[in-house]
């Protein structure tokens, strides 16, 4: 449905509001927009009268944001944005350029995906590749994305998923610390610090079960937020870390890590790309979403 017209501020009034709500400042609103300081005021004072609320207190010589003002700004900050995007991404279709946005997991996309995307810009290079990074769910009704690769269960409402790579979690270690250590058994294990991720904190329990050995109830050792982080701990020696296996495909062959124990967790889910039912045909999404369920089978380096 249509938004009336009688909803929409002019957009000039809605820059004005932004900026001066980004710097809490009329004055370094006026210096970015190059206007006049008494400009940015009547223009908010516009958009003010629009709404039939005050969007600002005016508070000495500073301006400071109601919370109405403050909810309008991060919302209107947003719109802009997408629009930004928008514009941006229609430019760039010139000539045949496309740009696809592709949510990821921070570690899946600096240790996995982008080591393997110089092969798809060779193939595509009319193609750009943009990556925000996203740890909680996405909507794509609400952001500008054109896909989204996610860990976990791959149902998602009005969205098609191919499943990428099924998780399967490894005990690792740096080889010093392993020799100084003496790890002949999983039990050895207890005389080091067992780094977990907060994501996956039944992990070492979990392995410890699959190899018959009961674990403590007791946290085990430091916790992280990301795999990156939890593998970089184990590299460096700050304990051993469960991981899954083809994040350090890597640091296992140049003998940075060890992996001490052959037994490895399967996880029942697994790394999946999400994007809208109404984009599968679009031929830059379908390009990336095969070179990138190629370079799954095929482990492209």
């Amino acid at each position: 449905m249509a938004l009336s017209r009688r909803f929409l501020p002019p957009l000039s009034a809605l820059m004005a509001f932004e900026a001066a709500a980004r710097h809490e400042s009329f004055t370094a609103a006026a210096k970015e927009l190059n206007v006049s300081q008494a400009a940015i005021s009547r223009r908010v004072q516009l958009l003010e009268d629009i709404l039939g609320l005050t969007l600002f207190e005016r508070i000495r010589q500073r301006v400071v944001l109601t919370p109405a003002g403050a909810a309008y700004a991060r919302e209107l900050q947003e719109a802009l944005g997408r629009i930004g995007t928008a514009t941006v991404n229609t430019m760039a279709a010139r000539g045949g350029n496309a740009t696809l946005n592709i949510a990821t997991l921070p570690t899946f996309g600096t240790r996995w995906l982008i080591p393997r995307l110089p092969d798809f810009a060779a193939k595509h290079p009319q193609i750009t590749i943009n990556l925000p990074t996203r740890i909680e769910s996405f909507d794509f009704a609400a952001e500008p994305l054109d896909a989204a690769i996610s860990f976990g269960d791959p149902v998602w409402p009005g969205a098609v998923v191919d499943k990428l790579i099924e998780e399967d979690l490894v005990p690792v270690l740096s080889k010093k610390l392993l020799a100084g250590q003496r790890i002949k058994k999983p039990e050895d294990l207890f005389k080091i610090p067992l780094i977990q991720q907060s994501t996956r904190p039944s992990a070492w329990a979990d392995w410890f079960a699959l190899v018959g050995v009961a674990c403590p109830p007791v946290p085990l050792g430091p916790r992280y937020g990301q795999f990156a982080m939890v593998v970089q701990a184990a590299v460096v020696g700050l304990g051993a870390a469960i991981v899954p296996r083809f994040l350090v495909e890597p640091e296992l062959a140049d003998g940075s890590l060890v992996a001490p124990f052959p037994e490895l967790l399967h996880s029942k889910q697994a790394y999946c790309l999400f994007y809208p039912e109404a984009r599968r045909n679009d031929p830059a999404l379908r390009a990336f979403r095969d070179w990138l369920v190629g370079a799954v089978k095929a482990k492209v380096s």
